[in-house]
């Protein structure tokens, strides 16, 4: 009873956090109603005994993810007029794709009802049980390949979103090395000589 009011509390948070996220004006609201709908999410997966996929969402998404989100946001010049011109042109397709998963989830509920062996409920583990221990086992030894690969793809994202975003403008502050290596102190220092102020 207690784990069926904490899903639906969850669950009502993370709608009104993801209607936020559409519906607000501001884009820095925006990405801090995402942080809620992660932090609900994140939640959910602890209800479900995934401890590991939980705290890698607060990690992954919430701490660098939505970092580098508001970080693009507040540094890239963004029209957030002619964003709101296509809200309005792409309701009506975000109506229909949330009609079809209002409808979907009904129907995994339905069948979760009707006990048919569909939809299987996942049976409670052990309390010595940890399910990190055993995704670290299956990572780190049949997808240790694939593991690094992502590894690089996602470092090649950062330096990706990095370059995008220091890419040069009008007014943008660069350092000359070479310059700075071949000044003159002449050039630069002047030496004044005054006398001393007597009290």
């Amino acid at each position: 009873m207690t784990g069926n009011l904490l899903f639906f509390g969850f669950a009502a948070v993370l709608i009104v956090a993801a209607l936020g996220v559409i519906t607000s004006r501001n884009p820095v609201h925006s990405a801090m109603f995402l942080v809620l709908a992660f932090f609900t999410s994140a939640a959910l997966w602890l209800l479900l005994e995934a401890e590991f996929l939980a705290i890698v969402l607060v990690l992954v998404y919430v701490g660098a993810v939505m970092v580098l989100f508001l970080f693009v946001v507040m540094m890239l010049d963004i029209n957030t007029e002619r964003l709101r011109e296509g809200f309005t042109r792409y309701a009506p397709l975000g109506v229909g794709i949330a009609l079809l998963i209002v409808i979907q989830i009904g129907h995994v509920i339905w069948f979760r009802g009707a006990d048919t062996e569909l939809v299987a409920r996942p049976e409670p583990r052990p309390e010595g049980y940890s399910n990190t221990a055993e995704l670290g086992q299956v990572l780190y030894t049949e997808h240790v390949y694939a593991f690094e690969l992502a590894a690089v793809i996602l470092l090649l994202a950062i330096v990706a979103a990095i370059s995008l975003t220091m890419r040069k403008r009008p007014g943008l502050k660069a350092q000359d090395v070479a310059r700075q290596v071949a000044v003159n102190p002449k050039d630069r220092v002047r030496i004044v000589k005054m006398d001393a102020e007597k009290d």
